[in-house]
């Protein structure tokens, strides 16, 4: 199955102007109602666009905020792209650089996320003195 590339970057983009707006529900409108989401990638998965909107929900009550880093990339029905997460966690302000890929489904719709970053993507979060 191969989607239209435009159509995939858009889906990206969608996804990071309704995390900056605070939008779980339209984050979650983005997904297969049984998407599932391993972020990280080795976490356990989060199943169905119920859930799918809450872990989202809780991801956006910590202020974050995603900026991209380059080009959204694609190939047959899946979308890669690099981004930065901006976060104050307790331990003080820092960066997360992160690489998602969306796999999607033959309606367009986000099937599987799996974010790819780990303790060495993470910078600052130093105890502020």
């Amino acid at each position: 199955m191969t989607l239209p590339a435009q159509s995939m970057i858009d889906t990206v983009h969608s996804y990071v102007a309704a995390f900056e707006r605070g939008d779980a529900g339209a984050v979650a409108a983005l997904y297969a109602e049984d998407a599932v989401v391993r972020d990280p990638m080795d976490a356990p998965p989060i199943k169905g666009r119920d859930a799918i909107r809450a872990f989202y929900e809780r991801s956006m009550a910590t202020g974050a905020k995603l900026a991209l880093s380059g080009p959204v990339r694609t190939t047959a029905s899946v979308a890669a792209f690099a981004f930065s997460v901006h976060l104050t966690l307790p331990t003080g302000e820092g960066r997360i650089d992160v690489i998602d890929t969306f796999e999607f489904n033959p309606d367009g719709l986000i099937q599987q996320m799996t974010a790819y970053w780990g303790p060495n993507n993470m910078h600052g979060f130093e105890e502020q003195a």
